[in-house]
């Protein structure tokens, strides 16, 4: 699926000077499979950038397209199937369910499409460092334990793209690399691509490309 944004300005921020290499009012592409960046310091709008892609803001002038398709008319109904099939998110807030589990927020994605057995998810979760919070209520987890969970229940999904909103900013450098290496085997072996916000820091990954606020 790719993704174009054709000369897009969030109406709160059409008052700002934008540079001729930012993302708003301007037109570019991502193509399907590529690992992209977006990094800037807080506050300067890459959770707009996000929100607009996931569909939440509509209120902006010109086109965002997937495919040949503008995002602003998706329909509710087509939303799920997107949400389901084709684009997956980790957002700020993480949008765990606080009272659950980590098996059942893993559970409730995955089940939907079937993507993973329980010992996949348990692995993951090995892989990541926390094995034993299986069984855990997710409130009872740090918030950097929170950022692995919902980064492995994004990938407990069938997508073209995912979308990841500061995914990291709770994680040291060990696991921030080792989050980030699961992230893109899973893209390598969908043949999709990612799309990362972070606050300043590459974390010694080569990018197909960097976007600018």
């Amino acid at each position: 699926m790719t993704i174009t944004f054709d000369h897009v300005m969030p109406h709160p921020l059409s008052s700002i000077q934008h540079g001729k290499d930012s993302i708003w009012g301007n037109a570019f592409r991502l193509e399907q499979g590529q690992k992209v960046v977006l990094n800037a310091s807080s506050g300067k709008g890459k959770t707009t950038f996000t929100h607009t892609l996931a569909g939440i803001r509509n209120d902006y002038s010109g086109n965002l397209l997937f495919d040949k398709q503008a995002v602003r008319d998706i329909t509710p109904e087509h939303w799920a199937i997107h949400r389901r099939e084709k684009i997956s998110f980790v957002f700020q807030d993480l949008q765990l369910f606080p009272e659950l589990t980590v098996q059942e927020n893993l559970l409730l994605k995955n089940d939907l499409t079937n993507t993973f057995t329980k010992a996949e998810l348990k692995e993951f979760l090995a892989i990541l460092g926390i094995p034993e919070k299986w069984d855990e209520p997710c409130k009872l987890l740090s918030m950097g334990q929170q950022q692995r969970v919902a980064i492995i229940r994004a990938l407990a999904q069938p997508f073209e793209w995912i979308i990841l909103d500061e995914p990291f900013s709770h994680l040291d450098k060990a696991n921030t690399e080792l989050c980030l290496e699961l992230i893109n085997a899973r893209c390598n072996t969908l043949g999709t691509g990612f799309i990362l916000t972070t606050l300043g820091d590459y974390h010694d990954f080569t990018f197909d490309k960097e976007l600018n606020l």
